[in-house]
C-alpha cells in the first residue's frame, strides 16, 4: 500500500491516504471525472507495478450518496454488519439484472441503484452466491464489493479531505 501511495502522489494528487489492506485509497484531486481518476491509475499501476487492474473511483459525494441510498437502511429487521456494497465500473443493462435473483439463496437480497448493488447477506458475504465474480458475468460489468463498515469509513475519511 506505501507503494501505491507513491505512485498517486506521483500522479499529482494530494492527501493520499490509504486504508486497509485492500487497495482503498482516498486523495484529492483537480480531476473532476471519475473515469479520467481511474484511467490514469490504471495506467500508472500497469507502468509501476506491471498490473493490468480495474479500478473504481468514487467521489467524496458519490460515496455520501451511496450510503444514503441504501434501501436496506429503511428496514428495522437488518442487521448492518450483514451489509454489503457492491460498487460496478458501469450502469449494468437493466434486463441482465434479472440474472441475479436465482443466485440470492438462503435469505440473501440484493438491491440496485445506479452503479452500485446493495448486499444484505444474514449468512455472511462469504457464503452467499452475490460474489464479485457472479455479479460481473451476470451483469456483465466489472465489480468491486465492500463491506457496510469500510464504506462507511472510507465516505468519512473521503468527506475530511475535502
Amino acid at each position: 500500500m506505501a507503494q501505491l501511495k507513491t505512485s498517486l502522489i506521483a500522479l499529482g494528487f494530494k492527501q493520499v491516504q490509504t486504508y486497509i489492506q485492500s487497495g482503498n485509497v482516498i486523495f484529492k484531486t483537480a480531476i473532476r471525472s471519475s473515469p479520467e481518476v481511474s484511467n490514469r491509475i490504471e495506467k500508472k499501476i500497469l507502468i509501476d507495478f506491471g498490473l493490468s487492474i480495474t479500478v473504481f473511483s468514487r467521489t467524496a459525494d458519490e460515496m455520501a450518496q451511496a450510503i444514503k441510498c441504501n434501501p436496506f437502511l429503511k428496514e428495522k429487521r437488518i442487521d448492518p454488519s450483514k451489509l454489503h456494497v457492491t460498487f460496478l465500473s458501469q450502469v449494468p443493462v437493466p434486463s441482465s439484472l434479472k440474472k441475479l435473483a436465482p443466485l440470492a439463496l438462503a435469505g440473501d437480497e440484493f438491491r440496485h441503484s445506479g452503479r452500485e448493488i446493495y448486499l444484505h447477506c444474514p449468512t455472511g458475504y462469504g457464503r452467499t452466491k452475490l460474489s464479485n465474480n457472479a455479479l460481473e458475468k451476470a451483469l456483465s460489468v466489472r465489480a468491486t464489493t465492500r463491506n457496510w463498515k469500510t464504506v462507511n469509513q472510507l465516505c468519512q475519511i473521503a468527506l475530511g479531505c475535502r
